[in-house]
């Protein structure tokens, strides 16, 4: 048998998530190249690792026992590699963080310089839902997450690193087609474009209607903010969006920010933990270097 560490990392993260295409975005490779690996591994056994029931993917008994297997090999090889780079003077280890979906536009950019600093950290980082970072946090599967309102029934600390400005905005053809550029008229005549509900954004926004007595009874609803943005440039509707997703759109005049009375709404990125969590070196390392960067990274990023 010829297979490789490689494909056996990806087996097991595929068998983690259940499914090739969450594989490949946590590995940060293609769908065809993860499926590429799978098929290479499943050429050294006689027997199925995986099968397919209801469009769902799963592990045959064969295909669990390959994967109980596995984990302890490939643990062994991660920790001869930190021991080999702690050897070296580096900081080593995993660093698990989840972001809600509006964080992508900012996490990469805190990242970027501490993992250019330490090239001993792996990175395991994925961007979804607000509940499942909840879930994370409260089951302890992540070290840190970056969302813009910190959940008040757990029990967090933070770290406070970069305003959220969200601002009411529309393309220049909704304009058009509503003949207006005042805010109540244009969401008289237009839709509104919602996050899902339990978004952060979402709840901004309706406490914002709400203090303005309106009643908004033309809402479309859509599961991220980058298929509201696409809606949005597409006339779609308008809606309220952190400026930080759509300041290239904006600057080229492909969105306008309407004027509308409470606004802009504000909210702060954080990066929380659950209160308690004894966090490894490099989450530590990592609160550290943004406790120090972070006025720097924000006037360089984000101002």
């Amino acid at each position: 048998m010829h297979y490789t560490l490689h494909q056996l990392q990806v087996f097991l993260k595929v068998a983690e998530l259940g499914s090739v295409s969450k594989a490949a975005e946590a590995l940060h490779l293609t769908q065809p190249a993860v499926s590429m690996q799978l098929r290479k591994l499943q050429e050294q056994f006689a027997l199925p690792l995986t099968e397919i029931v209801g469009r769902q993917l799963y592990l045959t008994e064969f295909g669990q026992e390959i994967a109980t297997a596995a984990r302890p090999i490939l643990e062994q090889v991660h920790a001869i590699n930190y021991k080999t780079l702690a050897y070296q003077g580096q900081l080593t280890g995993q660093l698990r963080i989840m972001s809600v979906s509006t964080g992508k536009y900012i996490m990469p950019y805190l990242l970027s310089d501490f993992l250019y600093r330490n090239p001993g950290i792996e990175l395991q980082y994925q961007v979804t839902n607000k509940q499942q970072v909840l879930e994370a946090l409260e089951q302890n599967i992540i070290d840190l997450a970056l969302v813009s309102l910190v959940p008040a029934h757990l029990a967090l600390e933070k770290l406070e690193l970069v305003p959220n400005e969200l601002r009411l905005v529309a393309s220049p053809l909704l304009l058009e087609r509503a003949q207006t550029n005042g805010w109540q008229e244009l969401l008289e005549r237009q839709p509104l474009l919602f996050r899902e509900s339990g978004s952060g954004t979402r709840q901004l926004m309706e406490a914002w209607l709400q203090g303005r007595g309106w009643s908004q009874p033309h809402r479309f609803e859509l599961g991220s903010n980058e298929a509201i943005k696409q809606a949005v440039l597409a006339g779609l509707g308008c809606s309220v969006m952190p400026l930080l997703g759509i300041k290239g759109e904006v600057q080229r005049g492909e969105m306008v920010v309407v004027e509308a009375p409470g606004l802009p709404l504000f909210s702060q990125w954080s990066l929380v933990y659950a209160r308690g969590k004894r966090l490894l070196p490099a989450a530590k390392a990592f609160l550290s270097f943004l406790e120090r960067e972070r006025d720097t990274i924000s006037s360089k990023w984000f101002s």
